[in-house]
């Protein structure tokens, strides 16, 4: 990856385009589980998803593999889709883009507060 494609996410988007295309080979029930993954598992991305897309990739091999053996997505997943993603994210405890902006607003109004009271 260059300089250019890391600043305009170029990479990112070929790649994700790429995604979709081997996912629009799935069966229906498979296409929505996939979704329903993209949707849970943005909630673990940095600011440009980098960080997601091994993992995404990871799970689409995962959905292509067992949708070829025939099982059903209920057999894969279960029924905890967001637990699912929880934990290829990290476990329950991973950190989401909500934690890292509180931590960051906490730190700055602390920052802000010892000016003011110094």
């Amino acid at each position: 990856m260059n300089f250019w494609e890391t600043m305009t996410g170029s990479d990112i988007n070929r790649e994700w385009k790429a995604f979709e295309v081997r996912a629009e080979a799935l069966p229906a029930d498979y296409r929505a589980a996939w979704e329903e993954i993209k949707g849970h598992l943005f909630l673990y991305s940095d600011f440009t998803g980098r960080n997601l897309m091994p993992i995404l990739d990871g799970a689409l091999g995962l959905l292509e593999e067992t949708a070829a053996d025939g099982r059903s997505i209920h057999e894969v997943l279960g029924d905890d889709i967001k637990g699912f993603c929880a934990a290829l994210a990290g476990g329950e405890g991973a950190r989401n883009f909500r934690d890292r902006w509180r931590e960051q607003l906490n730190r700055n109004v602390a920052r802000k507060l010892g000016r003011l009271g110094g």
